[in-house]
């Protein structure tokens, strides 16, 4: 079984009523999935997937100390609802603006410069295989992904929904 990594933009009073209700947070969650299933652009995209590259992600962003969470978002709702691996956390408008700056900021050249892929083996990141030619590459389209979809999603001043699945 794979872990994903999981997006859905909302707005502020989507995710008002998600706090207050997170069955009806999980329905809209897989009616926004099911809605996009031909993946249209990252910008345009109500949700998004790191696929297995979140944990990637992670390590790098941390390596950064980028100083918001993207990976996991911040501020936890929904207890005891297990949406995959845990509950949903989420990120609020003024924290995807700042997550969407710190994004753009950070060039995925600048988060690779230096790390060696025994750093990634060592530290155990998901999904493992690390010794593979390219394999710090293989982030780069996540990376460039998710930036598009937090930046789409700060111009729109909304929130974030985000778990592993």
């Amino acid at each position: 079984m794979s872990m994903i990594g999981e997006y859905v933009r909302v707005t502020a009073a989507e995710l008002n009523r998600a706090i207050r209700d997170p069955d009806w947070a999980l329905d809209h969650v897989e009616e926004v999935q099911d809605s996009e299933e031909s993946e249209p652009a990252p910008a345009g995209a109500r949700h998004f997937s790191t696929y297995k590259a979140w944990d990637l992600l992670r390590f790098l962003l941390g390596r950064a100390e980028a100083p918001v969470d993207v990976i996991h978002g911040e501020e936890s709702f929904a207890e005891g609802h297990d949406w995959g691996y845990g509950p949903p956390r989420y990120l609020r408008p003024d924290r995807v603006r700042f997550a969407a700056q710190t994004l753009r900021a950070l060039s995925y050249e600048r988060l690779i410069a230096g790390v060696d892929p025994d750093d990634l083996t060592r530290a155990e990141v998901y999904p493992l295989g690390w010794d593979e030619p390219g394999a710090l590459e293989w982030g780069r389209p996540w990376y460039d992904g998710l930036t598009r979809f937090f930046e789409a999603a700060a111009a729109a001043d909304e929130a974030m929904l985000i778990w592993l699945d």
